[in-house]
């Protein structure tokens, strides 16, 4: 049946930066969709408490604390999932942060904690879990990029260039590992409603200007970004590579 293309039982999905928000959103959908979710974050005890609140809905899950900048912390996590578990299926790249400031007032500091997070942890943590997905020549990646891959907004500029990075990264990804029968795709939330845009979304002017700017009218939910990653995590999208899923309301194809 054309369902089970989207069955994700038996596969083993790490997802960063899961202990809360989008991420773990994304972590309880590939769980109520058969996945075994390992969980992520730099806070053990916010992680632990994800993993307890995504078993009581009875899901399969894990928790393992690592800095997704932290190449060693990676490798040694990595293997011992692996060894716990089984190896990897799914790596969905969610950690990420944002510090708004003014271009010319940014801190040198700040901008690259973000490049690190955003761009790099993609990197160092998709070098790490590919190697055992070529052995096996089967694997899925997400990246979660964002409309600001494609566009910027005033004091957004290094988010907006660690997304772009995100965006080609995945293509090259793609470019490279897509012999090996790997996916490696793109996942790009518009504006979400979450604990970090709640100002936005209090913002009077600034929410008036955003739902009158996208054709659906309204703000997003974290729960509207479930069915993509279901989709790219699972045997639906075997033929689907370097390609940006964008949910946005339909913000990017518009004036």
């Amino acid at each position: 049946m054309s369902l089970e293309l989207f069955d994700l039982n038996g596969k083993i999905a790490l997802i960063t930066g899961s202990s809360r928000g989008l991420g773990f959103t994304i972590a309880q959908g590939l769980g109520e969709a058969g996945a075994t979710i390992v969980a992520n974050g730099v806070n053990e005890q916010r992680l632990n408490e994800a993993v307890e609140t995504l078993s009581k809905k009875r899901i399969k899950a894990y928790g393992y604390a690592f800095d997704v900048t932290n190449s060693e912390q990676i490798k040694q996590k990595v293997q011992a999932i692996e060894k716990q578990l089984g190896p990897i299926d799914i790596l969905v790249n969610n950690a990420g942060i944002q510090i708004r400031c003014r271009l010319e007032d940014f801190d040198e500091d700040d901008w690259q904690r973000i490049v690190d997070i955003n761009l790099t942890g993609t990197f160092l943590t998709s070098k790490c879990v590919v190697k055992s997905m070529i052995k096996r020549k089967s694997g899925k990646i997400i990246n979660i990029c964002s409309t600001q891959s494609e566009l910027a907004r005033p004091t957004t500029a290094a988010y907006a260039a660690s997304k772009g990075g995100v965006k080609m990264l995945t293509k090259a990804m793609a470019t490279e590992w897509g012999k090996y029968n790997i996916q490696v795709n793109g996942l790009g939330p518009g504006y979400i409603i979450t604990d970090i845009t709640k100002p936005l979304v209090e913002d009077k002017n600034f929410n008036s200007w955003l739902c009158s700017r996208t054709p659906a009218g309204r703000w997003g939910s974290p729960s509207d970004l479930v069915g993509g990653a279901i989709f790219l995590a699972s045997r639906a999208s075997d033929y689907v590579n370097g390609h940006i899923l964008y949910i946005d309301g339909g913000m990017l194809s518009c004036v």
